[in-house]
């Protein structure tokens, strides 16, 4: 059974579930039309304080997301998670996250990624941890490359966002056996 508490130690930076006191620190980061620009439709913008509060009462990620929150100086300013599949997909999982654009082109998403898929993948039982990545997100893409993930390909114009057509890359990180 996966520990739904972890508490990460990175380099600068922990990772911890989320708490109702994160609340503040949520809004201050989210509520960025630039960080939602990447994002599923189901983190909005503009990002309210009703949005904030459903999130951390567990009403928008689907059951059994692991979804934790990525501290820095001490306050929440992003988060990263990985969705189990089900039934014959269960080996795998779908690895999400975002940061606050204070902390953009610092390493610090790549630090994160480095300590949580390994760990992810070793806690959830997993051969595949895999991510998708709009087209223009040159940065996502970097981060997955330099964290062993390996690009499989393009679904192009997959995605319609705010009235334009993406491409859809995805990103994964495989294994033929568990440790």
């Amino acid at each position: 059974m996966p520990d739904r508490s972890p508490r990460l130690q990175g380099d600068g930076f922990v990772l911890r579930p989320w708490r109702s006191d994160d609340l503040d620190a949520l809004l201050r980061h989210a509520n960025d039309e630039a960080v939602s620009r990447g994002l599923r439709d189901r983190f909005p913008f503009p990002y309210t304080r009703e949005d904030g509060e459903a999130f951390l009462g567990g009403r928008i990620l689907a059951p059994g997301t692991l979804s934790l929150a990525i501290e820095i100086d001490g306050a929440a300013c992003g988060s990263i998670g990985a969705q189990p599949g089900v039934a014959e997909r269960g080996h795998t999982a779908e690895l999400g996250y975002w940061l606050g654009q204070a902390y953009w082109g610092q390493g610090w998403m790549s630090r994160v990624v480095g300590l949580f898929a390994p760990w992810a993948m070793d806690e959830l039982r997993l051969f595949r941890l895999q991510a998708e990545v709009l087209g223009f997100n040159e940065g996502s893409a970097k981060v997955l490359l330099g964290n062993g993930f390996q690009e499989e390909g393009t679904a192009r114009c997959a995605v319609f966002k705010r009235g334009e057509l993406h491409d859809l890359r995805r990103f994964a990180r495989v294994r033929d056996r568990l440790p």
